[in-house]
């Protein structure tokens, strides 16, 4: 007789302790996606979750596109199946046969599928999306590599805050229809959750005005028609500024604000400045810190 384990109960916020998948509320929420099986609902949360290794793999296209490779293997040991359910789980999800949720992409010679995972969508909602897809937004493009300083990363050289024509990102325009708005909205929400502005503010360290701008800053970056986007001298594409600042948290705004505190050097561009800030922000708050602690244990520069 096989011995029944016995689980623990949770204790105040130990729930939050766990790394998770994460399936959009969406494909449980909308009419569109009520065929899907519940385990394909599933599957398309673990290709999601493969994003992140595409993204640090630099799997990208020639197009900019970023595919992931998940082979039916893996996904008969992820979700305990056979090989013909595994098949079927990627057809339903796949957009020949299915949803249109993925595509695949054969390689050949022995090599596994590209399989390019689309965003959660409902077809009708152009632009409003995110406010019921918005968990699966931060992996949809690659990041790219930032020379990283070792104490403050954020101060932009005056050159790199000069005006330009990508500067000015107007927070609404004549003429907007009612759907840009709601995606205006949905994406303040997010930043809203996502980076604990209203925590910050009770936090009285720095003024509401100064994060308000800062939350209206990402909203209009991710908000914008815009191609590219010019940062620290460089035109980015607009794509991979919008992803990096998805994954942006309470954390990263902190630093920001810190750093701009602590900067004596004339800023000339303050719009130009905040966003090389917050676009460097993921890739320098490390060292950054790592190197007040070495200052402050041993005086080290």
């Amino acid at each position: 007789m096989t011995k029944k384990m016995t689980f623990p109960f949770h204790y105040g916020g130990e729930a939050e302790s766990y790394t998770f998948y994460r399936v959009p509320k969406i494909l449980f929420t909308e009419k569109v996606f009520d065929h899907l099986s519940t385990d394909a609902k599933l599957l398309y949360g673990l290709l999601l979750d493969r994003m992140q290794l595409s993204l640090k793999n630099g799997w990208v296209d020639e197009n900019g596109k970023v595919f992931i490779y998940y082979t039916v293997e893996s996904i008969m040991d992820a979700l305990t199946c056979g090989n013909k359910k595994a098949g079927l789980l990627l057809a339903e999800l796949d957009e020949k046969k299915g949803i249109g949720l993925i595509s695949r992409v054969r390689q050949g010679l022995g090599k596994p599928d590209r399989i390019y995972v689309h965003k959660c969508v409902v077809p009708e909602m152009s632009f409003g999306h995110i406010q019921k897809c918005r968990n699966d937004m931060s992996g949809d493009v690659p990041s790219t590599g930032q020379e990283m300083s070792k104490r403050h990363a954020n101060k932009t050289d005056r050159n790199n805050t000069e005006h330009s024509k990508n500067d000015l990102i107007v927070s609404a325009e004549p003429g907007w229809d009612e759907s840009a708005m709601k995606e205006r909205r949905a994406y303040r929400e997010y930043f809203l959750e996502r980076c604990s502005f209203e925590v910050l503010k009770a936090e009285n360290h720095y003024s509401a005005g100064e994060l308000d701008e800062l939350l209206e800053l990402l909203v209009d970056v991710c908000c914008s028609r815009q191609k590219t986007i010019r940062i620290s001298g460089d035109e980015k594409p607009m794509a991979i500024v919008k992803s990096r600042f998805m994954k942006l948290d309470s954390e990263h705004i902190r630093y920001v604000l810190h750093c701009f505190k602590e900067n004596t050097t004339k800023v000339r561009n303050i719009k130009q400045y905040l966003l090389a800030s917050l676009y460097n922000a993921p890739m320098t708050i490390g060292s950054y810190y790592t190197a007040l602690v070495q200052h402050d244990l041993y005086g080290v520069d």
